[in-house]
């Protein structure tokens, strides 16, 4: 994996880190025993970057994490969190400063730190970004030693050229994979030439990109992919990034014929982000340790050639495009 510097923070990073929203929860049964295994290969694989957040699984997620970095010791790796999806109703009236230091001192305490690494609002409302006084806000947990640094996880790519006119800005955090790739148009290039670090999210399309999942795929009660299919609990762009399921799987047959012999879809999927020199960092998720460490070998797969990365666009254009590109 290749370490580059996380935008404008001191922070060294690999270009594939750890996802941690699997291992919190919405993804069915995932054991802790499990979780464990999954963050200490991806540590072991070299990473150093986590994302998590501080609704997955209540704080499991950020206990989970604590736990594992306090029992290896040595040098840590940077970890980002979430704040803001605690807020009930989740509405732009609540991202005060009083409650963001509140989900911040949680994360704090979970994370078991005296600072946070990165802390992200949490794909907030759109009018967000509308209100300076949330930024000041943070600004002012930054001079106080709480938080590292701010960015923010966006929903849409307009949400994401909104937020980065704020100074303090440092990252933005958005959905881009095959099936998602209008974020390459105009936000990959004013992110490179704001040096703001850019976090690909969802790179394997819930899965669909693993080419493991088949029409008759039942998801358990608690997994997103059964209970948000058409975005009843939260934003539908983070279930297979918002494709319809029939189209997303009629699309990996075709893309599944771009993957070079001896190597897996996924590690394809995530070759794929990583040919754009704006991604500073993708973030797999994985349920198990097998997983994790194919998450990291991915970025040793050799750069996909011209023609492939145009056959992707084709299959995008024609197949997931009018799904997508005007939503996100």
């Amino acid at each position: 994996m290749r370490h580059h510097a996380f935008g404008r923070t001191p922070f060294i990073v690999t270009d594939v880190g750890f996802g941690a929203w699997q291992i919190g929860g919405a993804w069915g049964d995932v054991s802790e025993a499990d979780g464990r295994a999954a963050l200490n290969a991806a540590l072991d694989a070299g990473m150093t970057f986590i994302d998590t957040a501080d609704v997955y699984g209540d704080g499991r997620s950020e206990k989970i994490i604590a736990d594992v970095l306090k029992a290896r010791g040595g040098e840590r790796p940077m970890v980002a969190t979430k704040a803001g999806r605690r807020l009930s109703p989740h509405v732009a009236e609540g991202y005060t400063k009083a409650n963001l230091e509140g989900f911040i001192d949680r994360s704090l305490k979970n994370l078991d730190v005296e600072s946070l690494d990165l802390v992200q609002l949490h794909c907030p409302p759109t009018e967000v970004l509308y209100r300076p006084e949330v930024f000041a806000g943070l600004d002012e947990l930054q001079k106080a030693g709480k938080i590292k640094g701010y960015g923010v996880s966006v929903a849409t790519v307009e949400e994401a050229l909104k937020a980065i006119e704020f100074p303090g800005v440092l990252s933005i955090q958005i959905i881009y994979n095959i099936f998602r790739q209008r974020p390459d148009h105009l936000f990959f290039k004013e992110a490179k030439r704001k040096n703001v670090a850019v976090i690909a999210r969802v790179p394997l399309a819930s899965g669909l990109l693993s080419g493991k999942i088949t029409r008759d795929r039942q998801f358990a009660s608690d997994d997103h992919r059964n209970f948000n299919r058409h975005g009843e609990a939260f934003d539908v762009g983070e279930t297979f990034a918002g494709v319809p399921f029939e189209v997303g799987l009629q699309a990996v047959e075709e893309v599944r014929k771009l993957v070079p012999a001896g190597s897996s879809m996924a590690a394809f999927a995530l070759r794929w982000i990583l040919m754009s020199d704006a991604v500073t960092v993708v973030i797999p998720g994985a349920r198990n340790a097998e997983q994790a460490k194919a998450n990291a070998a991915a970025a040793d797969l050799a750069p996909l050639s011209a023609d492939v990365m145009a056959a992707t666009r084709d299959i995008y254009e024609r197949l997931i495009a009018p799904h997508v590109h005007h939503r996100w």
